[in-house]
């Protein structure tokens, strides 16, 4: 008589059993076991179509299509690329199915249809978003609040006093910035370059009103009639270009730059928030 106490036996039996059992499975569940792997193949089939068709539309869309800002025709969304792989959280270019994915999941997560296309639709509620983030109290500081200063941290060296000044907070924050971008893009504060240099701080009322009346054809989209400068939290820095032209040429060369993309991904961990439609343009609301 066997030991059942025998592992060298006991195994074997066992697998003899449970191979024993496989051979009298039903047919019929082997087959419906066939018929749901098939369904999850083609579930995950037509996912890769689908996105893929959203992807040929994306590359299309992303330079074709028509909105309106600033009472003024736009074309494409190419120009906020980084912008929008910060906000559906990836780093996939717009012609690839991974970004449709990534976009299909935003949309789902802000009520929109999961298409995974960069509509227009779905453009506009990026742009509600981004607009969201902005500075909404535009009111003046009392001059406590404000800071003079130096103008080694200006664009333009010779820049007046009086438009030399940035709220205390908010320079504390772009202090930080300029360290911690300075470190990581291995940035030389002491060379010509101007990377990080403030063009433009605050801003009174009064000076945005003769800024205004010098260029009658700026328009809202260019000098606001109640801007976030008056605010001495709004700062135009330098991220490569022109300064602060929006000409879509420039801008191009603007958002392309490692210290534009640099801000999009880490600008927010310091309270500093983009305006889209400027690269330049950022204000602080911790």
């Amino acid at each position: 008589m066997l030991s059942v106490k025998s592992p060298s036996l006991v195994l074997p039996r066992c697998f003899a059993v449970v191979i024993l059992c496989l051979s009298l499975t039903p047919s019929q569940t082997s087959k419906a076991s066939e018929i749901g792997w098939s369904a999850l193949v083609s579930a995950g089939s037509a996912d890769v179509v689908a996105f893929a068709a959203a992807a040929e539309q994306n590359a299309r869309l992303k330079l074709d299509l028509n909105w309106t800002f600033g009472a003024k025709t736009q074309r494409g969304w190419y120009l906020y690329v980084p912008l929008i792989q910060r906000l559906i959280d990836t780093n996939s270019l717009p012609e690839t199915n991974a970004f449709a994915q990534s976009l299909a999941n935003w949309q789902r997560s802000v009520g929109l249809a999961a298409t995974g296309i960069l509509s227009q639709e779905t453009w506009m509620k990026m742009v509600a978003v981004f607009q969201s983030r902005r500075i909404n109290d535009r009111s003046t500081p009392p001059s406590e609040r404000l800071t003079l200063v130096p103008t080694s941290e200006f664009f333009d060296p010779e820049r007046p006093e009086s438009l030399r000044y940035v709220e205390r907070q908010a320079y504390a924050a772009y202090k930080k910035i300029v360290a911690a971008a300075s470190a990581e893009l291995s940035l030389n504060p002491a060379s010509n370059e101007k990377w990080l240099k403030i063009v433009s701080a605050f801003r009174s009322p009064a000076y945005q009103a003769q800024l205004r009346k010098q260029n009658p054809r700026s328009g809202r989209g260019g000098l606001a009639l109640n801007s976030p400068h008056f605010t001495g939290r709004a700062l135009d820095v330098y991220v490569g270009g022109e300064p602060v032209s929006t000409d879509d040429r420039n801008r191009a060369i603007q958002v392309n730059t490692k210290v534009y993309q640099w801000l999009v991904k880490n600008a927010e961990s310091f309270g500093f928030y983009p305006y889209f439609y400027e690269p330049w343009h950022w204000e602080y609301r911790p």
